[in-house]
């Protein structure tokens, strides 16, 4: 980090100190470090890519609207800086997470009473906004591509432009585009059928919830790297069980809260779906045998869903 950038992270902060902990993590797609200041350790994200400032960008909004809740612990986030050479920073609390063992239900109910906190802020407090629509204010990005988060009255109809915009963005992706796109056509129609004689409500989802998301402290769970969306609360469900299963006792928390609608196996794929293709996007043709076999699945669905 040079001295411009240091400057302008050391002016957010309001601190005179950053130094280096010797902390450091990172994944497919961003590093980080933490930071020693005035005010205590920090923990710094950077990336150069051509969306780094719109990825920062989603991460802090969607971290800002978890917290707002006050159900689950997120890392309280504080702000995005532009460095030099185009490389952006997204600087947030430092907490130190581990893998989720002891608070396993803990998340499973807390889980449940982030979803049901949008529902709950209409029956029990007009001092804070119901939001009665599905979206966000602005695209959040799963991963490091944006999604599109234009309000909508109806779900079926936003989670369909969903996957349409991941289809429709293979082209660019990949030459080996067609089938998908095909499939896509055929389950497209199908789309409304999936979400018959059930009640779906805008809940506040962290958008990205697999297991490399979520861990805890000493003292409670914990999620992180969201990009949120006001959507139905079985999308972030689904993902939990996309790479692997939280544990059977996450779920029946959660259950105890909000019980299974009828149907929610067959609409788990459909989810699935999103993150198949977005995957496809990211990291290329090794998820694309996923993303066409869950097509072809869903459009043998036998309707009404059970």
């Amino acid at each position: 980090m040079d001295e411009y950038t240091t400057q302008k992270i050391k002016d957010l902060l309001g601190t005179q100190v950053l130094k280096k902990t010797g902390f450091t993590a990172g994944g497919c797609i961003n590093e980080g470090e933490g930071y020693e200041t005035d005010n205590g350790i920090v923990f710094i994200k950077k990336n150069s890519s051509s969306h780094a400032e719109q990825m920062f960008n989603s991460e802090i909004s969607s971290l800002r609207e978890l917290e707002k809740t006050q159900t689950i612990r997120v890392p309280h986030p504080i702000g995005v800086v532009e460095g030099s050479k185009k490389i952006f920073y997204c600087v947030l609390e430092f907490v130190e997470i581990k893998s989720l063992r002891k608070f396993t239900s803990a998340l499973g109910e807390r889980l449940a009473d982030l979803h049901l906190h949008n529902e709950n802020v209409a029956k029990n407090d007009a001092s804070i906004e119901y939001i009665d629509k599905f979206g966000f204010p602005i695209p959040t990005c799963v991963g490091l591509l944006p999604v599109d988060n234009t309000w909508s009255d109806d779900w079926p109809a936003f989670y369909t432009r969903r996957l349409e915009e991941q289809v429709t963005r293979l082209r660019s992706k990949t030459k080996d585009y067609q089938e998908a796109e095909q499939l896509w056509q055929e389950l497209k129609p199908l789309m409304g059928k999936f979400f018959e004689n059930i009640v779906i409500k805008p809940s506040l989802l962290h958008g990205d919830l697999w297991g490399g998301n979520v861990g805890e402290t000493d003292a409670e769970p914990i999620i992180f790297d969201p990009g949120s969306v006001y959507g139905h609360h079985e999308f972030d469900l689904a993902m939990t069980t996309m790479f692997g299963r939280l544990g059977q006792k996450f779920y029946d928390a959660y259950h105890s809260k909000i019980p299974k609608a009828p149907g929610f196996a067959t609409r788990e794929k459909l989810y699935h779906l999103f993150h198949a293709l977005n995957h496809w996007n990211h990291f290329g043709g090794g998820y694309r045998s996923q993303s066409i076999s869950l097509m072809k699945s869903l459009i043998r669905t036998k309707f009404p869903l059970k």
